[in-house]
């Protein structure tokens, strides 16, 4: 059956469903009106180890298996432990697919990540560029582990008529992201470094690169409602790019930061650290064909909600006398 239909009353595993994009997903499911969903948390199932996979597909009984959970990180993690970005993730995606086979698993929906596209892919990156090079070499590990995901999707399909689908998010962005300088991506750890800037009057900021990569970033509420739209909607064996078409500078990036935060001071360019991935750009036509699903958070509204989530994050809490 290619639609998951909440008369139906699936019962829907997030794996993940605890973190930034996890999070929003069960959200939008409960919103939907699916009554069943459940998140698998690493603390109580390890899913690089085939007996937590096993034992959270033998406790959860899922019909529909949603593949969130994942190590990431930016740049400096990346570099710092590229054994565990590709182990831990191919591990990950390799045991549950194949197990959620074994299950019966109606559909398995396996979440890739825009690092999976080589360095040098043409702009807008189309999903058919896909096998056309090697990834940017800073998050190769990671970007070549979650893209086996669409191998094993795409095999599984083929050999035993699974029904698995697989989705390129572009960079997140939004409230409840990881402001934790040693893992964080660019949004959060920019946001992190300039509120502390403007808070304590640093008369600069220093940043990694040059400035002059690009990216494009998807608020994580947009992200949350195309995986839910897909899910509901695409049963296709092909890849496809979830983002929202707004490509900005690195370096505009900051600036743009700098001034929703309120930061006045020099912004200094470490050009001794690697820029990653010269432009990063979808081409979102896919998904909008497909199943529907465009955007609708616009950078600015998106950039505002993630600073003002942040701030208040930081705001001591006040004692109050009883």
């Amino acid at each position: 059956m290619a639609e998951i239909n909440v008369q139906d009353d699936p019962r829907i595993l997030v794996t993940g469903g605890a973190g930034f994009l996890g999070g929003q997903v069960v959200e939008e499911f409960r919103r939907r009106g699916f009554s069943h969903v459940d998140v698998v948390r690493s603390a109580e199932y390890d899913l690089a180890t085939e007996a937590g996979v096993v034992g959270a597909l033998a406790h959860f009984s899922p019909s529909v298996v949603v593949h969130l959970a994942a190590v990431v990180g930016g740049i400096g993690a990346n570099a710092a432990r590229p054994g565990d970005f590709y182990y831990q993730n191919v591990v990950m995606g390799a045991l549950l697919m194949e197990h959620a086979r074994r299950n019966g698993i109606q559909k398995f929906v396996a979440i890739g990540t825009v690092c999976a596209y080589p360095k040098n892919t043409p702009v807008p990156f189309r999903e058919d560029d896909l096998w056309n090079g090697y990834p940017e070499e800073t998050n190769a590990p990671y970007g070549l582990a979650k893209k086996m995901l669409l191998v094993q999707s795409q095999a599984y399909r083929a050999q035993y008529g699974f029904n698995s689908i697989f989705l390129l998010p572009v960079n997140l962005y939004g409230p409840g992201d990881n402001f934790d300088p040693e893992s964080s991506h660019v949004i959060p750890a920019m946001i992190k470094k300039f509120v502390e800037a403007a808070t304590t009057g640093a008369p600069s900021v220093t940043l990694w690169g040059d400035g002059s990569p690009t990216r494009e970033f998807l608020y994580v509420a947009d992200a949350a409602r195309g995986i839910v739209d897909a899910t509901e909607r695409f049963s296709g064996p092909e890849p496809v790019n979830l983002g929202s078409s707004f490509e900005i500078s690195i370096r505009d990036l900051a600036l743009e930061i700098a001034s929703v935060v309120g930061y006045k001071g020099e912004i200094v360019w470490d050009t001794t650290k690697p820029n990653g991935q010269p432009r990063r750009k979808l081409d979102v036509s896919r998904a909008r064909e497909l199943f529907g699903f465009q955007s609708s958070t616009t950078f600015a509204d998106g950039l505002g909600e993630t600073v003002s989530w942040y701030r208040k994050l930081q705001e001591p809490v006040v004692a109050t006398a009883h």
